[in-house]
């Protein structure tokens, strides 16, 4: 699992830092990738890494502020002009649909593929056999909404020693095994799968957190998640700003976090104001609360291995 920043600035564009928009990239699990929010020019800086529009199947929007969706017309035309023919799912706050199908129909802009939008209230928004998404209600100056997504429990492993001494041959039996069912041997002993499997194994939980003041929905959607991506748009200094705006400081998340009882914090949605020469200090007030503390940039990624957040550059 990897989760890739395309853009991490709060308000406008500037030089640094592209409008929000974040990869979820489940391409290692076969599921393609989970875009949250889309602002303006996300399909640009996608030409700077080995993303496709196509692969994307899923697209999470927290609020209906520009700097979090104005890229979603682009990027939807974009995706049909380049070969992409599989649905795409949107879900968002309600009015999301009115949105994209006004401008969807006054732009006579024409997809190949399904497109189907979901307009969110709080609760289950997804689920399937791997995967659950749920969805609380922040507290900004309109409806906002963070997301919690959790992998459900990873089949445990074959236990080839016991399957061995069980009598089951090398072959299509342990396979079978292996996908969860029982198997009958040629002298007619029933071996199940559940004998020779070792225990599930905890899938992740990552914890996308929209616009937000401090709130428990935060915390709630943070609870024992492996990363938390929250908002610091502002630090201590211009605490007031995050007051006035419904916004939160780098201590604010850190604090979300440590009550979270999560592992690890990617802040982002950072103001422009924090010029490079900034984000030292401004990661270390998080650390004063909270240690394992990543400022996100644009292009940044954190790999999940083995409960370790590991921090890379995804653009090629």
């Amino acid at each position: 699992m990897d989760l890739q920043f395309l853009g991490t600035g709060a308000g406008m564009p500037s030089k640094l830092r592209n409008t929000t928009s974040i990869v979820l990239n489940l391409s290692s699990e076969e599921r393609g990738y989970w875009m949250f929010d889309c602002g303006e020019a996300t399909q640009h800086q996608m030409l700077h890494t080995t993303l496709k529009p196509r692969k994307v199947t899923k697209m999470f929007i927290t609020h209906l502020h520009g700097d979090h969706l104005f890229g979603i017309p682009g990027f939807i035309g974009s995706r049909s002009f380049l070969g992409g023919d599989s649905p795409l799912d949107i879900y968002g706050p309600i009015g999301i649909e009115e949105w994209i199908h006004t401008t969807l129909r006054l732009t006579k802009t024409h997809l190949t593929y399904p497109l189907r939008i979901h307009e969110i209230e709080e609760g289950v928004v997804f689920e399937d056999d791997e995967y659950i998404i749920t969805t609380r209600e922040l507290s900004h100056v309109i409806p906002c909404f963070g997301y919690r997504i959790v992998q459900k429990p990873l089949p445990g492993k074959l236990l080839i020693d016991k399957a061995t001494e069980a009598g089951v041959p090398k072959g299509p039996l342990l396979q079978q095994l292996k996908n969860g069912n029982d198997v009958t041997l040629e002298d007619g002993t029933i071996v199940t799968s559940a004998s020779v499997i070792g225990e599930p194994k905890p899938g992740f939980i990552v914890t996308i957190l929209g616009d937000t003041s401090v709130c428990e929905a935060s915390v709630e959607l943070s609870q024992n998640a492996d990363l938390v991506v929250h908002e610091a748009t502002f630090n201590e200094e211009t605490g007031q700003l995050a007051k006035d705006f419904g916004h939160s400081t780098i201590q604010q998340a850190a604090e979300i976090v440590k009550t979270s009882n999560a592992k690890a914090l990617v802040a982002t949605h950072i103001s422009s104001r924090f010029l490079p020469s900034d984000i030292d200090a401004f990661k270390k007030e998080g650390q004063e609360i909270f240690s394992n503390v990543f400022v996100a940039s644009d292009f940044a990624q954190y790999s999940l291995h083995n409960g370790e957040v590991i921090e890379s550059n995804f653009k090629k």
